[in-house]
Order: structure tokens, then sequence, then C-alpha cells
């Protein structure tokens, strides 16, 4: 069984991203901007956003953080993603999400302009995705597909199994896999049987935030195992497919593997910057 190690990958991805951008620098007299923003105080979200500030540096992506205190209304906060999309020099916006109760998540996620949307939470994007045109890919599962890539996992005619079916992972996930000609099942919470369909899948993505959700008895042998879960468990921050006590078992049934911590999170703020690479390209190159 062979790790796939996303922190590696990342900091490959992020070296020649940082070749890529100084030629641009050089050439179009500028670097890429992102402009996040942070509503409230949330420790998770400011450290999170703080991260994804922290890897533009590395890279030499400019960046900037506008955090609005926890009660701004709506309008405010639709005003300034209105002068974010009219500002030519910011490539790209993210909105740290969750978002406090009382703003419309889904209005304010539409009020990004199409092209700077680099989380592509955009309806429309959305929309591209699912009809197979040209998009921005959703950062999370855009980075799992290259980690597949990377280790020369054949996608293509194999079953692939997705458990969870959030619009931040699970959907976008199954779409891009069928976009590289995968046959897709998409389980979650209220599936019976879990285990007879996990036992089919040459390549099984968990995204769904229960530790020790799958074991080894219900992995198909030499499958490809992409953990995506994040959960706290006596201090100690585990994924979704197993434990200490389960680990041996797991590696032996499986052929690739991905870590908790170091694997697909890595991969996720690494496949942003790609899309922030991207935006700008497509907005000073064309």
């Amino acid at each position: 069984m062979k790790i796939i190690n996303g922190t590696e990958l990342s900091k490959k991805i992020k070296a020649d991203l940082k070749i890529k951008i100084e030629n641009l620098v050089e050439k179009c007299q500028r670097a890429p901007h992102l402009t996040l923003i942070l509503v409230g105080n949330d420790v998770n979200s400011a450290s999170l956003v703080k991260m994804k500030e922290k890897a533009c540096q590395t890279v030499g992506i400019t960046s900037e953080i506008i955090t609005l205190k926890e009660t701004v209304s709506e309008p405010e906060l639709l005003n300034v993603i209105n002068r974010l999309n009219q500002d030519s020099n910011v490539d790209g916006i993210l909105i740290q999400l969750p978002l406090p109760e009382h703003l419309n998540t889904n209005k304010i996620i539409e009020h990004i302009a199409l092209e700077k949307d680099v989380d592509a939470f955009h309806p429309i994007n959305i929309a591209h995705l699912n009809t197979g045109q040209d998009c921005i890919f959703p950062p999370t599962p855009k980075g799992i597909i290259t980690m597949l890539k990377s280790e020369n996992i054949e996608i293509k005619g194999k079953h692939a199994v997705v458990i969870g079916r959030s619009n931040l992972v699970g959907k976008p996930m199954a779409q891009m896999l069928l976009r590289e000609n995968a046959s897709v099942t998409i389980c979650h919470s209220k599936t019976k049987n879990l285990a007879f369909l996990t036992l089919q899948a040459e390549i099984l993505i968990v995204a769904i935030g229960h530790p020790n959700l799958i074991t080894a008895n219900m992995l198909k042998s030499g499958a490809t195992i992409i953990d995506v879960g994040i959960n706290m468990v006596d201090g100690k921050l585990v994924g979704d497919i197993y434990n200490n006590v389960d680990i041996e078992s797991v590696e032996h049934a499986a052929s690739y593997i991905t870590p908790v911590p170091g694997g697909v999170g890595p991969m996720t703020i690494a496949s942003l910057l790609e899309n922030v690479v991207e935006v700008y390209e497509k907005r000073v190159l064309f």
C-alpha cells in the first residue's frame, strides 16, 4: 500500500506556481490578487483564512483579508462584494464559509462575479461543471483528481463511490469523476447497507465528517481510498476512514490511501491557488 502524500505534492505545485507567477508578473506588470472576506470571529474560519493568505504569499499571489463584524447586514456585505467585483486589480474573491445565520449564503455567493469565483460556488459555475462546459473547478475535488493522476491511478472506467453529498465536496466530486469517465455511485447518511456499495468501490472517496465510518471489512481489495474527513477525536485530528487500532488492516486492504492530516487538506489550498492564477490569466492575457 502507498500513501498519497498531499503535503509533498502541494509543495511541488506551489513551487511550479511560484515560477509561473514570476514570469506572469514580468509580462503583465502585476501579480495575481485574491481578496478573502471573513465575517465574524469564528476561530476555525479565521485560521483557515490566515492559512490561505500565507499560501498566497508563498507563491507570489498578493492578497487582502477584509474582516467584517458578525452583525454585518446583508446590504453592507453585498456592497463590499460589488466594490471587489468592479475592482480590476482583484482577480479572485473568496468568502469564508459558514456565514452567520442572518445572512443568505446563496444570495451572497451569487453576487460574486462569475469570473472571480475561485471557490467555484457560483450557481452558473456549478451548472457549467454539471454540463461538461468550461468552468472553474472546486478546489477540494480538483485537488483529489490531481492526487489520483499524480500516482497514475486509472479513473476511466473505474467504479468510484463517493460518500457524502455536500455542495462543497460530494456533489462536485461526483461530477468531476464523471468527467474523467468513471462510473459513480453517491452514498450519504441515509444510504442503507453502505458496506455493500463500498465493497464494490475501486476508488472510494469519503467526505462525510464521521470518524471511523469505514473499516477494513468494508473495502474492496486493492482499492484507492481518499479520506476527506476532518474530525477531532481525543484531541487528535483524524479522518473518516480508520483509527490507529484498525490502521494495519486497512493498509492491507488498500493499494493507495491519503493520510489525515497531510492528504487532501494541503491539496485543497494548492488547488485554490491554481484557480486564482487561472482566473488572473483569463483576465489579463485574453
